[in-house]
């Protein structure tokens, strides 16, 4: 696990503390011909700044060198907003990745702190064992289906169970992922993912659906994330998107307080 304190020339405010305003200060729109595939209406006079402010918290986030690629944050981030202008998020601040296109081998999770626009962990995540062998590339919301869900996550409470001190999510996106709490779809640790297998070229271990994480990585990511933050839990998955209401969310994107 990398634990990442990146600190940026502009300081980056979280939506919860500071209203929207263009490089000018001004609250004018800058046009732009970056062509973002966003979320909000596409007659919003907010479309152009919302492009900006992705691009600019990406920018500040330096996270391409971490292989975090721009379209997978920017349907992360402006879930995030979405949600967040719904009230839906308890504890804003921070937004989990994980990014199921990449294989295991890969370190697919992403723990931002978007409040300083900042990238505290990148490490490996397991996808459930029906989801796929080195790749996910299935995902269901049904019970004992032992496959991972897409979509967007609140993180719940921690307890201490069979894998230990382990933390509940509560899916937030009707028939895609509202099962994982029934199906005990947790985080916690695991001794099927870690660094080691990555460098030998193993793929990690899978779990029955959970986003599993190291023995040595859990325990710190749990704490921080714990308590109401949102994840999000991606892959290109047609079906997926599609169907989810936060990714085809139609909203005037903030440009007030939230």
């Amino acid at each position: 696990m990398k634990r990442i304190v990146l600190v940026c020339g502009v300081v980056f405010c979280a939506l919860t503390s500071i209203a929207f305003t263009d490089n000018g200060g001004n609250g004018k729109n800058k046009k732009t011909e970056k062509d973002f595939p966003v979320l909000i209406a596409k007659n919003s006079s907010k479309t152009t700044f919302a492009r900006q402010q992705i691009d600019s918290v990406y920018s500040l986030l330096e996270v391409a060198g971490f292989n975090l690629s721009k379209d997978v944050f920017e349907k992360a981030y402006q879930g995030y907003v979405y949600l967040l202008s719904q009230n839906k998020i308890p504890k804003p601040g921070i937004l989990t990745i994980a990014d199921y296109s990449k294989p295991s081998s890969e370190k697919r999770l992403y723990v931002i702190d978007v409040a300083n626009a900042r990238l505290l962990f990148n490490t490996y995540v397991a996808h459930g064992k029906n989801s796929g062998a080195s790749s996910a590339e299935s995902f269901s919301n049904a019970p004992n289906s032992n496959k991972s869900s897409l979509g967007f996550v609140l993180t719940g409470e921690t307890y201490v169970g069979s894998k230990g001190y382990s933390l509940r999510l509560d899916g937030l996106e009707a028939g895609i992922n509202d099962n994982v709490r029934s199906r005990a779809v947790v985080i916690h640790g695991s001794s099927y993912v870690d660094a080691a297998r990555a460098r030998n070229g193993v793929m990690m271990g899978r779990s029955f659906g959970c986003p599993a994480l190291s023995w040595a990585d859990y325990k710190p990511i749990i704490d921080e994330i714990k308590g109401g933050s949102l994840m999000f839990m991606y892959s290109d998955d047609l079906n997926y998107n599609l169907r989810s209401k936060v990714l085809t969310a139609d909203f005037e994107w903030p440009s007030e307080t939230i």
